[in-house]
């Protein structure tokens, strides 16, 4: 009934959660596979010699809820909240810090891990430490290498320029003047053929006169 009652407490004051620097929480993140253990750490800077300092949980989304896990008392030992797997959590004390270690962790263990004191009448929390238990971590991935581009030798693309006329229209030129020399002396032929055959003629008629 004494936890459940100071469970209850607790669920009202969380709403207003601030983290403190009289608690030093270490780490402030941690990523573990399945089945490995995480030891966390809370350091209590304060006045007082001896503080009971308690280490609550609040769960991952879509169940995000805060539950009490676990305190170490000087006088009645170690008091774990309800339902919580007890073989699974270790705590230990050093003057003003408790060492909380988690064991055989599991997915479902990820979350947002709090150490809080007690005071008259105010509560004092830590920053939290997030914790993300997966099946396989991620791998770190390899730098690429960067390979250097080769230098292009820069081609000469300015025409070369050549002295006289191109071949082709050389060529071509040549062609079309031997065209027109057949042409003309193909006319010149055919106007001597009719003149020589119109003076055959005239002179064939005045033959047979």
């Amino acid at each position: 009934m004494l936890l459940r009652g100071l469970w209850l407490f607790l669920a009202a004051q969380l709403a207003a959660l601030h983290g403190s620097s009289v608690l030093v929480q270490n780490p402030t993140y941690t990523q573990v596979q399945t089945n490995q253990r995480v030891n966390l750490s809370c350091e209590a800077k304060s006045s007082f010699s001896n503080p009971r300092i308690f280490w609550l949980r609040q769960r991952q989304a879509p169940v995000s809820h805060y539950e009490f896990l676990v305190v170490w008392d000087s006088i009645k030992g170690v008091l774990y909240g309800e339902g919580v797997e007890q073989e699974k959590l270790n705590v230990s004390r050093e003057v003003t810090r408790s060492n909380l270690s988690l064991i055989n962790v599991k997915p479902s263990d990820s979350g947002m891990y709090f150490c809080m004191t007690m005071g008259n009448p105010e509560l004092t929390f830590g920053k939290g430490t997030q914790l993300s238990v997966v099946d396989v971590l991620p791998t770190t991935p390899q730098p690429t290498k960067k390979t250097t581009p080769k230098k292009r030798k820069c081609q000469n693309t300015r025409p070369v320029t050549r002295k006289g006329l191109p071949c082709v229209p050389l060529i071509l030129g040549l062609l079309l003047a031997g065209v027109l020399i057949l042409l003309v002396s193909l006319g010149v032929a055919i106007h001597l053929f009719r003149r020589q055959r119109r003076a055959r003629l005239r002179f064939m008629k005045q033959f047979y006169k």
